[in-house]
């Protein structure tokens, strides 16, 4: 049972970290990161148990703090170099829910540790449903994402988030992080001079409030957009670190952030693939498209990007006509295949010619082929 935990451990030292990994590394399989890297890492994905070893750097008060607001069901076991009360009533106010003191209690911990992971595991279920009844829950963000231009990204991306809008009651927000060119304004005929460079001055303070500000809304489906500058020159003005940031809010205010990104790789697409709970790769069925992903992960593997547990496939333009059918690319693929969007010229580009939303209105009733599968494939891809 306890296999199934998500178990992250939280150090700089060296010694520790090592006399953990080595005690329940026949046991458990456990994360290891520095301090610096912990509020990255608990956005991109949920964590059942951390374990937290006093840094060089003390942050661990502010990093326990931010740890329990975001997941409120993660356990947190803080492991302290000094004996010190003030030290213990603080992290047990920031959430921490077991002190330890190394090196004189590090044997009490090794030995209780199985015992927390069953007593974790018993009542996950309970405080869960206790959380559900009156906090709002984490929102996911999704990528679509192809390192192929013209796969179909960014009109799939709009008509993703505009039937998970139209679709269920959730806060949705699009967000354009093609930064040099942009597209979606085009797609869904949005005319406004704001854009994501508006929230730089705020940055420090980023808010949901700012965000809405900055943000347009659908009049069909009060979806929100936030927008791209379309400007090479400010595109440079957004570093990783401003990405990361927004996203992050975004996390916080919404149920779900989709992410339309470019076809090439740089530092703010990296940040945004790194935040992203899901990643919808768009593969066209032909040979030149499946050579790009495999540089693709390729790549992602130099840079150290987590692709396995949170990257499907999206078929994208599949006919009777193409040479390489889907049961062909099963047998090839490292992705499971998430989704598949037909082949749909004629239906498909009076909208985009036109600027227009391919969903409109809730349970619209005759919707063109690509406006199915697109339904199809976001109602399975948040359940």
């Amino acid at each position: 049972m306890e296999e199934k935990l998500n178990i992250l451990l939280v150090s700089d030292d060296e010694n520790i970290h090592n006399q953990l990994l080595n005690a329940f590394s026949d046991q458990y399989s456990i994360q290891h990161i520095q301090p610096v890297d912990v509020i990255r890492e608990i956005h991109r994905d949920v964590q059942n148990i951390i374990i937290f070893v006093q840094p060089e750097n003390d942050i661990s008060i502010e990093s326990i703090q931010y740890i329990t607001s975001i997941s409120p069901t993660t356990l947190v076991i803080y492991i302290s170099k000094t004996t010190d009360f003030s030290t213990l009533r603080s992290v047990t106010r920031a959430g921490a829910a077991e002190f330890f003191i190394y090196p004189e209690e590090l044997s009490l911990l090794i030995s209780r540790f199985p015992t927390i992971c069953t007593n974790y595991e018993a009542n996950k279920t309970k405080n869960e449903e206790k959380l559900a009844s009156f906090t709002r829950g984490r929102g996911q963000i999704i990528s679509v994402f192809s390192n192929k231009g013209g796969a179909g990204t960014s009109i799939l991306a709009a008509s993703f988030a505009q039937t998970l809008k139209l679709e269920t009651n959730a806060e949705v927000i699009l967000i354009d992080l093609n930064l040099q060119f942009g597209g979606t304004e085009t797609l869904l005929s949005i005319e406004s001079n704001r854009s994501i460079v508006d929230l730089l001055p705020v940055a420090n303070e980023l808010n949901e409030s700012h965000i809405r500000n900055v943000a347009q809304k659908l009049p069909s489906s009060k979806l929100d957009v936030l927008l791209s500058p379309c400007d090479a020159e400010l595109a440079e003005t957004l570093t990783d670190e401003f990405i990361a940031k927004l996203l992050r809010t975004c996390r916080r205010s919404f149920d779900f952030v989709v992410l339309d990104l470019p076809s090439h790789i740089n530092a703010q697409v990296v940040t945004a693939l790194e935040e992203s709970d899901r990643i919808h790769y768009v593969l066209n069925p032909d040979t030149p498209s499946l050579k790009l992903l495999k540089q693709f992960e390729d790549l992602s593997m130099r840079l150290g990007i987590e692709l396995p547990s949170r990257t499907s496939i999206l078929l994208n333009k599949t006919s009777k006509d193409n040479e390489v059918q889907e049961k062909d690319l099963k047998s090839i693929l490292r992705f499971p295949v998430g989704g598949t969007i037909r082949l749909d010229f004629k239906g498909l580009q009076p909208f985009i010619n036109k600027g227009e939303p391919v969903r409109k209105i809730p349970k619209e009733r005759r919707l063109i082929p690509f406006a199915k599968d697109v339904r199809k494939w976001a109602l399975t891809a948040v359940k």
